[in-house]
């Protein structure tokens, strides 16, 4: 079945010439967006029942609906479990979000260091949403690799 998240994929090689995952091209973006602290108030799961009246921040709907009109790929992943789809579900659609997966249970706790064979870029979300812009800052590298 194709889906947005699979039409556009590339194939890809590696080193060797095996067939590798295959990949997005370079003008789409896959964007893996928190929900709690992010695109709302940082709703704990231990109170569920905040999840469904919270509203959204300001320019949130906005910017990652024009991402996704622009044929990035959007997957909510967030810290709040199974337990709490339907509600999240719910909640989504009530403000209009467009995107195309949710995935439940990202560890808790902050402090993530995302280790992938993918070139990954990490933005922070501080205080509102924007059309990102190019920067640089230090990053952490396996030693060997620090030309990446």
């Amino acid at each position: 079945m194709e889906t947005p998240q699979n039409r556009d994929l590339q194939e890809a090689k590696d080193a060797e010439g095996r067939a590798a995952s295959p990949q997005l091209p370079e003008h789409v973006k896959n964007f893996l967006i928190d929900i709690d602290g992010t695109i709302t108030e940082d709703v704990p799961n231990e109170q569920p029942e905040r999840m469904a009246t919270c509203a959204p921040f300001p320019d949130a709907i906005e910017t990652l609906n024009k991402w996704y009109d622009e044929g990035h790929v959007i997957t909510f992943f967030t810290s709040r479990t199974e337990d709490h789809r339907e509600v999240t579900e719910a909640w989504l659609a009530e403000h209009g979000f467009k995107y195309h997966g949710l995935l439940m249970g990202k560890p808790r706790g902050g402090n993530y260091h995302w280790i992938d064979n993918h070139v990954v870029r990490a933005t922070r979300y501080v205080d509102r949403f924007t059309d990102l812009v190019k920067t640089t800052r230090e990053i952490e590298v396996f030693k060997g690799n620090e030309s990446d």
